[in-house]
């Protein structure tokens, strides 16, 4: 059964989030998947679609420890909010990118637990995910 999650459009209203929605801030979110086997998708918004990512072991807690990034088909915006009973939100907010070139985007997220930088880097297989030693201040 499809459902958005009532307390994420509320907090994404709130934080004046989604370009799409005429927020000023471009969206994320990144769900958890339960089944078939347990992941996250970390969905950026970009030109009024989610550009995604599988995470199969979510994101990075450790800048020593990159993790695969596997790009997967683009999204409708509509998609920022859906649950269903294997897939819930595990974070979400708007994120800014710092920098990007063919091989890497440099972003923040700000979601609901605070802000952490990250980078996607472009390898010739797949991407990789990096957390980056330099931090936003908290």
């Amino acid at each position: 059964m499809r459902r958005p999650h009532a307390a994420s459009i509320r907090w994404i209203k709130l934080a004046g989030v989604g370009e799409r929605d005429g927020g000023a801030r471009p969206a994320f979110v990144l769900h958890e998947h339960h089944k078939p086997r347990h992941h996250f998708d970390l969905r950026l918004e970009e030109h009024g679609l989610l550009r995604s990512w599988a995470l199969p072991r979510g994101l990075p807690t450790d800048p020593g420890r990159n993790r695969l990034a596997v790009a997967v088909p683009d999204h409708d915006f509509e998609h920022l909010t859906y649950t269903d009973a294997d897939k819930d939100i595990a974070d979400i907010g708007w994120w800014e990118e710092h920098d990007r070139t063919d091989r890497r985007i440099l972003f923040t997220l700000h979601g609901r637990a605070g802000s952490r930088r990250y980078a996607l880097i472009h390898t010739p297989e797949n991407w990789l995910v990096h957390l980056t030693k330099d931090q936003p201040a908290t």
